[in-house]
């Protein structure tokens, strides 16, 4: 069994790592997709990682509902990890819906008015020539 403080470490460790994985997902994915989705799959990611559960009756530390629901499926079934599904599906619904109202409200795309036309986006600069000496 851990002791207070390596079960306090490890969980820092799992929360920290979760953390950075979520915000690199997130900063590689606002590249290239809009803002909505990016929104959409970094709040599910948050919830699918960080929602906690307790692994079985009785315990009172917690881990990670993911790990402690595939684990209660693959040896006692659907019935024995309703327990840690629960939060999981919870969760999962706030961050759509979070998300949902995120893209309709913040991440809004402003279109113009009739009758003027959208402003183009600006050009970026073709990097300067390499200069050369000339003697």
């Amino acid at each position: 069994m851990l002791t207070d403080s390596s079960y306090f470490t490890a969980i820092c460790i799992y929360v920290g790592s979760a953390a950075v994985l979520i915000m690199y997902i997130g900063w590689w994915l606002g590249r290239h997709w809009r803002a909505g989705w990016v929104t959409l799959v970094v709040l599910l990611l948050a919830a699918l990682l960080l929602t906690p559960a307790y692994p079985k009756a009785g315990v009172h530390t917690m881990a990670p509902a993911l790990i402690v629901a595939g684990f209660q499926y693959l040896t006692v079934g659907v019935e024995g990890a309703m327990h840690a599904l629960r939060p999981l599906i919870f969760m999962s619904g706030a961050a759509v819906i979070i998300a949902l109202l995120l893209s309709m409200t913040v991440f809004r795309q402003r279109r113009a008015p009739k009758g003027r036309p959208a402003r183009p986006k600006p050009r970026s600069r073709p990097a300067p020539a390499a200069r050369t000496r000339r003697a």
